[in-house]
């Protein structure tokens, strides 16, 4: 009985967690959201890796997305918004991320990602969902900048870079992930 009531208090907080994006007025005002959490972000970032900076300020592009999850037993789901900016062209495109997990774990948590695109090819899978996270990653990327590896971002898919910093919640897991980034086609319009 004590399970079916801690089941049914994650299953709520996760519907609270999520409705909180959708409940905005208008598109201009989820995008002012967006952008202000755009900007908490990546001062957050700064401040815990202030290299980061400068290979913002060197990479082709970035995204940050802000997301919130929740882990029950064998089955997980995160959800979060953001924004991708190409630094060469000014370009901003509004985004959607959506992950689904299986896999022993149990938790909810906020948390924020921040990505660094290094290519044109890498900017248009990203922005389009075609992006495959992990799959084709090499334990030694270099950053196609300096030459080294980014000290605090893992290398995740070819010219793509995350670093991810937890802001609220624990989660204990070990799973495997489904991770879908595409462009948010209301706010893009």
């Amino acid at each position: 009985m004590a399970i079916k009531k801690f089941l049914a208090v994650l299953t709520m907080l996760l519907c609270f967690l999520t409705a909180s994006t959708v409940l905005a007025a208008s598109a201009a005002e989820q995008r002012a959201q967006i952008n202000e959490l755009h900007d908490k972000t990546l001062a957050k970032l700064y401040e815990k890796h202030p290299h980061a900076r400068r290979v913002i300020n060197q990479c082709y592009a970035y995204a940050t997305l802000s997301n919130s999850g929740v882990k029950v037993l064998f089955v997980g789901s995160s959800h979060g918004r953001g924004i991708a900016i190409n630094r060469q062209t000014g370009e901003r495109v509004y985004l959607r991320m959506k992950e689904l997990s299986a896999g022993l774990g149990l938790g909810a948590k906020e948390y924020d990602l921040v990505f660094l695109i290094n290519t044109r090819d890498a900017w248009d899978n990203f922005i389009i969902g075609k992006t495959r996270f992990g799959a084709e990653a090499e334990a030694a990327a270099d950053d196609g900048v300096q030459g080294g590896v980014i000290e605090g971002a893992e290398y995740v898919a070819p010219g793509v870079w995350v670093f991810q910093m937890t802001t609220k919640g624990l989660a204990l897991e070990a799973t495997l992930k489904g991770t879908k980034i595409y462009a948010d086609k209301k706010l893009n319009q």
